[in-house]
């Protein structure tokens, strides 16, 4: 187990030290904090936290002897690169929606062509493995990848919240990548890599924040989750389920603004964490009512086959969407 501790705590301690540096140089320049309509805390806080993750993140696992970096691994760590030159540049002066979906694009593109792909996924009403040609299985990346990392970019609102989520989403898929039906090593030590890095986040992140993640950290918090569902043997289903909260709300907030006649891409706060706040419930709350649900839901996920998780994913979206329209209704009978 030591060649699974060491990276979780290696990836920890980075985090935690890059933050702390980031931290006291961005309080000594006149860091010019970029507004958000999307964040609570708006321009007061520094947006770092994606710089120390990722730098942490590519240190431990090139400083970790038990991974071999092979070519979408590789393809991986360059992306995350990327990731930080973009996300600074949006995080120092806020880049369009097109600028924001080409980058996107762009890097599920390149991740693809470096050997990660999905080629097969589980029969949800059967048994069996449902094989996909080439072209298939490149719409279905672009698909995957824009939906969790703008997902994570949207969770990403009030402290604590994305980066909790990542957590208990990168300990699932260590858990599932120990499982004897699919054991693998690498991607336990992955998991585990950004398990640290999410958990030295919190400690800067956690209400009250004294550091967010920007668009550098949602950008990569997503990117690396939605690549390790496909690295763990494709098991998006299990990777739905642990985002089953923020998929949800992304796919809820989209229909409101249409539905709404506004722009799908413009920022607001009609996400369900500005619901709750709206409704007297404290940031730290929020963040520990999505931490309960998602662990239970990381449970359901653990322990199903495929069919068990369609059919979860289907009461779970029931009953979210229930909750919603609740929430929505009190928050509508406030004011």
């Amino acid at each position: 187990m030591i060649k699974y501790v060491i990276p979780f705590l290696s990836a920890f301690f980075l985090t935690t030290v890059f933050s702390v540096v980031l931290f006291s140089v961005g309080k000594k320049i006149k860091w010019e904090k970029r507004n958000s309509a999307r964040h609570i805390d708006k321009g007061k806080l520094l947006r770092f936290g994606g710089i120390a993750m990722i730098l942490a993140f590519n240190g431990t696992l090139l400083l970790d002897k038990n991974l071999v970096i092979e070519k979408p691994l590789a393809g991986l760590m360059v992306v995350t690169v990327a990731i930080l030159i973009f996300g600074l540049w949006d995080d120092f002066r806020e880049l369009s929606w097109k600028k924001q979906i080409c980058f996107q694009v762009a890097i599920a593109t390149f991740i693809f062509f470096c050997g990660l792909r999905i080629y097969y996924f589980s029969n949800p009403i059967g048994e069996g493995l449902l094989n996909l040609g080439i072209i298939s299985s490149f719409l279905l990346m672009i698909f995957w990848f824009l939906i969790v990392m703008n997902s994570m970019n949207w969770l990403d609102g009030i402290d604590g919240l994305s980066g909790g989520v990542t957590l208990i989403g990168a300990l699932t898929i260590f858990l599932l990548s120990l499982k004897p039906d699919v054991y693998q090593p690498p991607m336990a030590i992955m998991s585990l890599a950004l398990a640290g890095v999410a958990l030295g986040f919190l400690v800067f992140n956690f209400y009250p924040a004294r550091i967010i993640a920007g668009t550098t950290g949602s950008l990569f918090m997503g990117f690396v989750l939605a690549s390790l569902a496909i690295f763990a043997g494709t098991k998006i289903a299990t990777s739905i389920l642990i985002l089953a909260l923020p998929l949800i709300d992304f796919v809820w907030v989209i229909g409101q603004r249409l539905k709404n006649k506004k722009s799908i891409f413009k920022a607001d706060q009609s996400h369900l964490h500005y619901r709750l706040m709206e409704l007297g419930w404290s940031q730290k709350k929020i963040a520990l009512y999505f931490y309960s649900f998602t662990i239970v839901i990381a449970l359901v996920a653990l322990n199903t086959k495929a069919i068990g998780k369609a059919l979860a994913l289907i009461i779970i979206a029931f009953l979210m969407i229930v909750f919603f329209i609740w929430i929505n209704q009190k928050a509508k009978n406030r004011l």
